[in-house]
């Protein structure tokens, strides 16, 4: 090879110098090694502009596939499985709960009349099933009975609490099943609460106050007046600019209607301004002038009930059923839920990432929380055998005390009983000595008297003796005679 031949291969610092052919040849390769890489490294390149991008193509289609008729099939599936829908009304007893509801679905719901004197809250979850065109919803509304009704309200929150908490456990527990069935189970967390205000003019009451705080962050919570019908239009206004007011100053959370989806921006924005509603219910049809309406006859006339300038229902059925049911559904799944989820797996000890910020498997979790709790049980377990140990020496140190006591207490009334033995050993031998002495005093008084008796008994015997051998004698017989011969 020339010189002139290896002009273009060798570097300008070896041009003119003569060079091995070998190391020629492998300058020519690693030359001609470098074009061929070129063309890799551009498509390289453009690898990482597409991951720079996050990993999207955009490509156009040639024709139409048919994947734009996804929605058209997620409406089809979703009508054929049905839509469920839970209410809480809480509210005191008689402010109109029941009759809001059956306005607001234009049907007469079965319901129980509740007194005023019930002890305690009880919640009362009635579900039905209802048909719209071709929609069918399962509806389920709580009722709370007896709230407000107690001389105690301090704690008449706390069943709504454990209901709401109990209907996410039960849908946490499915959740977390091996064999799960969530599309066909029966969903009964509440999407919406309408906490019932009594139109009282003034203010919120403090029962109010506490239990919509309590509340706030468990459930979507739209605050109504109720019997709105009560109070002039002026008073009405007042008493809304007060009762936000104090949920603004007390931190109460109230659901805001969504104003991010541009379609229902503007009217979502502007019902935002008329919390809470001011509602009036009713089931009784009112002929007014040539059409019949919903209303509620007084003397001085009517409250239409779907008259925007008498009342809000208009608005809260707008806003409740038409425009943001979904939204509630997804609010009580997205925030409500998964803050309930979250803290409770928290309390089970799973995590996301540990403190290194790795990724931590449900199975490393299960191991981890599964030794941390064994190793909690043997400290309980060491804990609870220690404080048996203790517990048994204090107790056996107890029983010899009481022992000692009991031994001691035992010296004392044997000595005691020693003593009355030695006292009653001497008695009985007193006793016996005067017994001793006594019978031979009788023995030697009965003597004297036998003596006494056989002595008097043989002197008459003795002196008819003697009188006998007196008579018997032949001197005495012929002294006699002599006399009486003379």
């Amino acid at each position: 090879m020339s010189p002139s031949s290896t002009e273009g291969v060798l570097p300008p610092m070896l041009a003119g110098v003569c060079v091995c052919p070998c190391v020629l040849w492998t300058a020519a390769r690693a030359e001609d090694a470098s074009f061929r890489t070129q063309p890799l490294m551009t498509m390289a390149a453009s690898e990482m502009d597409v991951f720079a991008n996050g990993g999207k193509r955009n490509l156009e289609l040639g024709g139409h596939v048919g994947f734009d008729s996804l929605p058209d099939q997620l409406v089809s599936k979703s009508v054929a499985q049905g839509f469920c829908f839970n209410i809480l009304c809480v509210g005191e007893t008689g402010i109109g709960k029941s009759t809001l509801m059956n306005t607001l679905f234009n049907t007469t719901f079965e319901n129980e009349e509740a007194s005023h004197y019930e002890s305690e809250v009880r919640l009362r979850p009635l579900t039905y099933d209802l048909q719209e065109s071709n929609v069918n919803l399962k509806l389920t509304i709580v009722h709370t009975v007896g709230f407000g009704d107690q001389i105690n309200k301090e704690e008449s929150y706390k069943p709504i609490l454990e209901y709401i908490d109990a209907q996410f456990e039960k849908y946490l527990e499915e959740e977390l099943k091996i064999k799960r069935s969530l599309h066909n189970y029966h969903d009964t967390r509440i999407h919406i609460c309408l906490y019932f205000i009594a139109p009282t003019g003034h203010s919120l009451k403090s029962l109010d106050l506490v239990t919509m705080k309590k509340l706030d962050s468990k459930v979507n919570i739209i605050p109504v007046i109720a019997k709105a019908d009560t109070v002039s239009r002026s008073e009405l206004d007042k008493l809304k600019i007060k009762i936000m007011s104090e949920l603004v100053s007390n931190g109460v959370q109230i659901y805001q209607f969504p104003t991010e989806d541009e379609a229902v921006a503007e009217i979502n924005s502007s019902m935002n301004s008329h919390l809470p509603f001011a509602v009036v219910g009713s089931v009784e049809d009112v002929k007014v002038g040539n059409k019949t309406v919903k209303a509620r006859l007084y003397p001085w006339g009517s409250v239409q009930v779907e008259n925007e300038n008498h009342c809000d229902f208009v608005k809260l059925r707008e806003m409740l059923l038409r425009v943001n049911m979904e939204d509630l559904q997804e609010q009580t799944h997205a925030r409500h839920y998964e803050l309930y989820r979250r803290c409770k797996l928290e309390e089970m000890g799973f995590k996301d990432t540990d403190p290194d910020s790795h990724s931590f498997s449900l199975q490393e979790t299960y191991e981890a929380k599964r030794k941390e709790f064994l190793l909690e049980l043997q400290r309980k377990e060491e804990e609870m055998r220690q404080m048996f140990v203790n517990k048994v020496k204090e107790t056996e140190a107890e029983l010899k005390e009481k022992e000692k006591e009991l031994h001691e207490r035992f010296e004392q009334l044997k000595r005691m009983h020693q003593d009355e033995k030695k006292n009653l050993e001497e008695k009985r031998r007193e006793l016996e000595e005067e017994m001793n002495a006594f019978n031979r005093r009788k023995v030697a008084a009965e003597t004297l008297m036998g003596q006494a008796l056989q002595g008097c008994s043989q002197q008459p015997f003795k002196k008819d003796k003697d009188k006998k051998n007196f008579f018997s004698l032949p001197s005495a017989c012929s002294l006699t005679s002599g006399r009486n011969l003379n």
